[in-house]
């Protein structure tokens, strides 16, 4: 089920069980007698697609063929565009429905139309975002005819496939949900499609996470501490996206040959769009204006409201992962100079949390013969719900995506009074509207929603937010705060856009100029995107819409009151930066910095991630290519799964110097000499340095951050004066209380943490290394001895975990995937998660690792976001290419392609990707016909 805001609530414990226990009744009865009564007959099997011989579809022109391979992933054949589109519909719809309704719910702020009271809180802040309400408007006001068309298609393909069908021929899961609450699925709008771009938009919204935690710091260190925490990126060692060109003082326009200069735009353009969006802006200050209203300083009382905040906004459902930098997506490019293949080769592996089913479907969408009725001949990653391919390939292009992390979001504090909000000394009225929650099984909610000129008032969504601003940090100019200022979200995603259109036009791109116009529609989430097409040439275009601010830099609240601080338009895109063909033959993006911000006239974020991946990726490029050397599809394949840690070849050099006088610690030190720094399942040394370096993050920050923000430590305080001789009692005790530290711990930033360590290592006495001392150790005031205390610390942790002798660890048992059903499986009694979820899986690679099977150091070892699908696009040879899906082609649980692929993406391994017509044929195993009511039986 997605996150409950409310969950501390005992009362909604309360009924939270009553309603598992509910379900688990009737998945029992489902069940039947036995296991084997439920597997060979009811609900489950009932709602498993029909994928041979042929079905009456209405609204179909013409007939449809759906061919899926051994794997059950289908290429769809039609002779229009209208009908590639309602196959698409119906096909998805087979498989994912539930997947698909439940999302549906999620974007339009309904969860609790069908999870019942439990989900009130979550719907409320969804709706005072708004996600549905401007999915409806970018469809009425921005859409092109054709985009429309297109998703009605779509949605009349979903319709036909659940009209007349019972619960239990849609899924497991509305059995159970329709016994509870009586719920049924309603028809599928084109609107239910667009709303899914918001929600992917969500969790790619760039920075808002550290604008917060930024604030939050002010509270316990100083300006320089902060800084510490946040470094500047290291453009000296880790590459940006972009290397060569910039701004055209001529034309204003990005040149990807022109000399890097900061010259040029300036930062007062823009494209003229802020107006919708509190844009606009102001250069002076408006009469009667508070002033500046700089947030700075500190405050103790605004810790807590501001983690209010903080949670709230974690606690919307993490549709595609966690957000923060080191977190995101690896795509690279290689020109077919440096290829086996003397054409392109393009890889591509989004980073995101793990989900089962995968967020990802992967399908072929194909006219048989390309028309000006039939358009599309386009194959790769779909999201169930959404018309199109969102990452693949057609006929002559193919393209990837990682996150670019724009800074699109801000948050505004706002001097409120009564009904009206201060801006530029003046009064002015909120826009108030009121919106009612159903709930299954009780009564309705009506809420009401406020807003300012620069977004809703997150604030007014719960009784800890409604004082958010009470000790608010800001100048001695600000207003007077009366009762506490409110906050606003100004996010991009909530203005309509047009990145619907922009799949469309993506999917029939045939050149680089069809590839940058698909770009400039791109506008939500803004997405790193690269390019290789069949005639040899390589791109990269930065899209999206990111605001220009002409006062401050997003990195901290700012001043609603002050107009200084609206956002003045949105960076032009032929100022966006890009490249074609550079002269080093090859383009990675790993969430690194975009450009050289000395070559860039405008802010794109502050919160790129630091590069040690895509500096890894680079390096190994390089010394693939050194001296005439190529590389080849494998070899992208390898790539992807390297293991390798860029801390661990930082810190084990000091580590090893430690003089260890403890046999015990001295044994796990041991494994550490001569390792190769790969984070292998099986490897000791792996297992033990990840559990040094989450020691010290907990010793060397954990304590001097407000508790908010804290790497818990306090439970190895348990730990006695002697380790040397420890006894089963005391390592239950350090496992159980290990364990209440990841259940309360915050999440940590990635590879960010890497940066902060790496510019202290060679301070040996910095403030940092300074920890308090427990009842059993001694306080630390040098850098050695704080490592030498995490490695103290560590060895007993993973003792507790894995056992006395150190030489049978290993980091996969550390390092462990589950994949949890989305909806039902994510909480609730065993037996529940039992049927809907899968794993573990013991995995190596690790945090900010290219194998990014990421993990929290403040919560523990356990797989957190993962590498979401793996491809190796071998562009003019399609049929060489290859991809993996994290989960499989189903939805329904116990089908036989609900997890099919799952153990060959945890080895590394990719699957044929057939395309042609031809190849498509040969690995087909079941061929379904969809045909127009009254037409011929195939």
């Amino acid at each position: 089920m997605p996150a409950n805001t409310t969950a501390s609530s005992p009362k909604k414990k309360k009924g939270r069980r009553a309603r598992l226990l509910v379900l688990v009744l009737v998945l029992a009865l489902v069940a039947g007698v036995g296991y084997g009564a439920y597997w060979s007959v009811g609900t489950v099997r009932a709602s498993f697609p029909q994928t041979t011989g042929s079905l009456e579809v209405e609204g179909l022109d013409g007939t449809v063929e759906v061919k899926r391979d051994a794997y059950g992933i289908p290429q769809i054949y039609a002779d229009s565009d209208e009908d590639l589109f309602r196959a698409q519909g119906f096909v998805q719809a087979q498989d994912r429905f539930w997947e698909m309704d439940v999302r549906r719910h999620l974007t339009a702020g309904r969860l609790s139309e069908m999870f019942g009271s439990a989900q009130i809180e979550t719907d409320a802040f969804l709706r005072t975002l708004g996600w549905r309400d401007v999915a409806q408007e970018e469809y009425d006001t921005r859409l092109s005819p054709e985009t429309k068309k297109y998703l009605q298609a779509y949605a009349d393909g979903v319709n036909a496939y659940i009209e007349g069908r019972s619960a239990d021929e849609l899924s497991v899961e509305y059995a159970a949900l329709s016994f509870a609450n009586d719920y049924a699925p309603e028809p599928w709008t084109p609107v239910d499609s667009v709303a899914w771009l918001k929600a992917m938009a969500w969790d790619l919204r760039g920075n808002m996470q550290d604008e917060i935690d930024r604030s939050l710091l002010t509270s316990r260190l100083g300006a320089d501490q902060i800084r510490d925490l946040y470094p500047d990126y290291p453009y000296d060692r880790n590459k940006p996206i972009v290397q060569e060109g910039g701004i055209d003082p001529a034309t204003g326009a990005y040149d990807p040959e022109a000399e890097p200069s900061a010259e040029g735009a300036g930062s007062g353009g823009g494209s003229g769009e802020g107006e919708g969006a509190g844009g606009g802006g102001g250069s002076g200050e408006a009469d009667g204006a508070p002033g500046t209203g700089t947030p700075a300083g500190a405050a103790a009382g605004f810790t807590a409201q501001l983690g209010a905040l903080a949670d709230t906004l974690d606690d919307i459902p993490a549709l595609l992962g966690p957000n923060g930098s080191g977190i995101g997506s690896n795509s690279w490019v290689v020109s077919g100079k440096y290829t086996t293949t003397g054409k392109p080769l393009l890889a591509n592996d989004p980073h995101l949390a793990p989900q089962l089913p995968s967020l990802w479907y992967q399908m072929g969408l194909h006219c048989r013969e390309l028309s000006a009725e039939c358009t599309f001949d386009v194959a790769g990653y779909s999201f169930s719900g959404m018309p199109g391919v969102v990452i693949g390939h057609n006929q002559d292009i193919a393209w990837g995506f990682t996150n670019l992390g724009a800074d699109v979001t801000d948050l505004y504090l706002e001097k409120l009074d009564g009904d009206s909000y201060l801006v530029g000394g003046k009064e002015k009225a909120l826009t108030v509207r009121e919106e009612v929650i159903k709930v299954a099984g009780g009564a309705d909610k009506t809420i009401t929603v406020r807003s300012t000129e620069h977004g809703p008032l997150v604030s007014d969504r719960s009784k800890e937010l409604a004082r958010v601003g009470d000790r608010a940090p800001v100048s001695n100019a600000a207003p007077d705060r009366g009762s506490g200022y409110a906050v606003a979200l100004q996010w991009t995603a909530l203005q309509p856009g047009k990145s619907m259109d922009a799949v469309f036009t993506l999917n029939r791109a045939k050149d680089f100029a069809g590839f940058r116009a698909a770009a400039k529609d791109f506008e939500v989430p803004s997405q790193n995107m690269i390019y290789a097409d069949t005639k040899g040439h390589i791109g990269y275009q930065a899209p999206g819409r990111i605001p220009i601010r002409a006062e401050g830099d997003g990195r901290t609240p700012a001043p609603g009151w002050d107009p200084r601080y609206k956002w003045d338009g949105y960076i032009d895109f032929d100022e966006l930066p890009y490249e074609y063909d550079p002269a080093r033959g090859y383009i990675v993006t790993a969430n690194q910095s975009v450009i050289d911000a000395e070559a860039y006239p405008y802010l794109i974020t502050e919160d790129y991630g630091y590069g040690a991946r895509s500096q890894r990726i680079n390096d190994l490029i390089e010394s693939k290519i050194r001296g005439g050397g190529k590389i080849s599809t494998e070899d992208m394949r390898t790539m992807q799964m390297d293991n390798s840690s860029e801390i661990a070849k930082l810190l084990t050099p000091y580590l090893l110097k430690i003089d260890v006088s403890d046999t015990y610690v001295r044994e796990a030190q041991k494994l550490l000499e001569g390792w190769d720094y790969t984070q292998e399942p099986d490897s000791a040394a792996a297992a033990y340095f990840n559990g040094v370096w989450r020691n010290v993050l907990k010793l060397a920050f954990g304590n001097k951050l407000p508790k908010e923000l804290r790497i818990e430590g306090e439970c190895l305080s348990v730990l006695p004066a002697d380790s040397s001789a420890p006894d089963d009692d005391l390592v239950e005790r350090v496992r159980e209380c290990g364990q209440r530290d990841a259940d309360s711990a915050q999440p940590d930033g990635g590879d960010r943490w890497y940066e902060v360590v790496r510019r202290l290592l060679k301070d040996e006495d910095n403030a940092w290394w300074r920890s308090p001392g427990t009842r059993t150790d001694e306080p630390t005031d040098t850098r050695d001895e704080l490592l030498a205390r995490a490695m103290e610390d560590a060895r007993w942790e993973l003792t507790a975990e894995m056992g006395k002798d150190a030489s049978t660890w290993s980091w996969g048992r550390l390092h462990q995937l589950t994949l949890r059903n989305q909806t039902l499986g994510t909480q609730g009694p065993g037996f529940l998660r039992s049927m809907l979820n899968r794993g573990p899986w013991n995995l190596g690679g690790g945090e900010a690792a290219v194998n990014a099977t990421g993990w929290n150091a403040a919560g523990g070892y356990d797989v957190v976001w993962v590498p979401s699908m793996r491809m190796v696009l071998n562009v003019g040879d399609w049929d060489k290419s290859r991809w993996i899906n994290l989960t499989g082609a189903s939805g329904h649980a116990y089908h036989s392609h609900y997890t099919d692929q799952t153990d060959k993406w945890a080895k590394g391994e990719l699957l044929d990707w057939a395309y042609t017509g031809e190849a498509v044929d040969t690995a087909a195993v079941d061929t379904l016909t969809l045909r127009p009511p009254g037409g011929a039986a195939g």
